[in-house]
C-alpha cells in the first residue's frame, strides 16, 4: 500500500470506531489485519487506545451510594420472587423476531471524523502559535535595531551641531619633542556652556596601551586643570565630551598612567595649544 493510501486509511476514522467497538465483523477484522500489517496503523490504534483511556479516566463518575443501594435491593427482591422463577420455567413462545435493521453507520464515521480534524486543528495551532511567538521575537530585534539607529542618528546631529555652534572655539594641539611628528588633537572649547569636546575622528595620536590614558589639561593662569582620560583606539570617530570648565589659556595632552594624575607628567607632554 502506498504511503498516501495508508495515511488516508489512518485518516479516515475507521480506527476510532474499532476502538469504540462500532464496527462490523468483517471491518473489525480488516483493521486487525491492516494493524498486523503496518506499524504505523498498530502505533496510531494504541495511541488512540491510550487517548481514549485517558479520557474515560477524566471523565469518570462514581454512582452514589442512594443509587447502589437501590439497585442492590432490586437484585435481591427480584432472585426472591418466586414468579421470577416461574417465568424462567416456562417454555418459550414459538415467535420468531423480526431482525432489527442495520444501523446506519453514517453517523458514527461522522463523529469519528470531527474527532481526527479536532486532533489536527490542535497541532495546526500549536504550529501557529510557534511561529506567532518567533515573529514577535524578531519584531522585537527590529525595534531594538531601530532604536539603535535613532539614537546614533541623534548622536551624530549633535556632533554636527558642534562645528555648527559658532560659540564653540576650535583649536589644534600640536606635537611637542615628546610625540611622534604630526600628531594632532582638535579640541572644541565653548566657555558659555563650559563644554570642552575632542575630536577623536581627526584625530592624529599613537594608540595607548592597556596601562596608560592619554589625559587633558587646560592652562589657567599658569596652573594645569585636569580635564578628565581618554584612550585612542584605531576606530575611534566619535567627539568625546570632556570635563566642564569656563576659561582656559591653552590645552594639553600628556601620557599618564591608567585612570590618570593629579599633576601632569612633563616628561610625557605629547601635544599643547593656546588660543
Amino acid at each position: 500500500m502506498k504511503v498516501e493510501d495508508l495515511q488516508a486509511y489512518i485518516e479516515s476514522g475507521i480506527l476510532e470506531l474499532y476502538v469504540l467497538g462500532d464496527v462490523t465483523p468483517d471491518e473489525k477484522l480488516q483493521v486487525e489485519g491492516m494493524a498486523a500489517k503496518h506499524p504505523a496503523v498498530k502505533a496510531e490504534l494504541d495511541e488512540i487506545e491510550r487517548s481514549m483511556e485517558l479520557y474515560a479516566e477524566a471523565h469518570a463518575v462514581e454512582p452514589s451510594e442512594n443509587l447502589r443501594g437501590r439497585i442492590l435491593n432490586s437484585l435481591v427482591t427480584n432472585l426472591g420472587d418466586d414468579n421470577t422463577f416461574d417465568e424462567l420455567k416456562k417454555p418459550k413462545d414459538n415467535v420468531v423476531p423480526f431482525t432489527a435493521p442495520k444501523q446506519n453507520n453514517f453517523y458514527k464515521y461522522a463523529f469519528a471524523a470531527c474527532l481526527a480534524l479536532l486532533v489536527a486543528s490542535g497541532a495546526l495551532l500549536v504550529s501557529l502559535y510557534n511561529r506567532l511567538q518567533d515573529s514577535n521575537q524578531q519584531l522585537a530585534v527590529l525595534q531594538t535595531d531601530k532604536q539603535h539607529f535613532a539614537n546614533r542618528v541623534n548622536f551624530v546631529e549633535g556632533q554636527l551641531g558642534v562645528y555648527r555652534d559658532t560659540a564653540y572655539k576650535f583649536m589644534k594641539l600640536k606635537a611637542t619633542v615628546h610625540a611622534p611628528m604630526g600628531s594632532v588633537i582638535t579640541v572644541a572649547f565653548n566657555p558659555a556652556k563650559k563644554k570642552v569636546m575632542i575630536d577623536m575622528a581627526s584625530m592624529n595620536m599613537p594608540v595607548n596601551d592597556n596601562a596608560h590614558q592619554y589625559q587633558l589639561w587646560a592652562l589657567v593662569g599658569g596652573k594645569p586643570v585636569d580635564l578628565g582620560v581618554f584612550d585612542k583606539h584605531a576606530d575611534s570617530t566619535d567627539m568625546k565630551e570632556m570635563k566642564s570648565i569656563a576659561l582656559a589659556d591653552a590645552f594639553a595632552v600628556t601620557l599618564e598612567p591608567r585612570g590618570g594624575s593629579i599633576n601632569p607628567t612633563m616628561d610625557e607632554l605629547m601635544v599643547i595649544g593656546k588660543f
